[in-house]
């Protein structure tokens, strides 16, 4: 399963992404909504873990 971490706070990020990973997950991690947004494009995901106000710095 392929998995989608965002968050712009380096720490949670990171704790997120050893949870996972020690459950076998894939995990692509982004500290920026853009980042993110070319992996969403390019890589095949089954869930997104988002900070939303990450994700609507984007947008605004």
């Amino acid at each position: 399963m392929n998995i989608l971490v965002l968050d712009d706070e380096k720490e949670i990020a990171d704790l997120v992404e050893l949870y996972l990973k020690n459950e076998n997950y894939q995990v692509y991690k982004f500290y920026t909504a853009q980042e993110a947004i070319r992996c969403i494009d390019s890589v095949k995901l089954d869930l997104a873990i988002l900070d939303v106000m990450v994700a609507r710095k984007k947008w605004l």
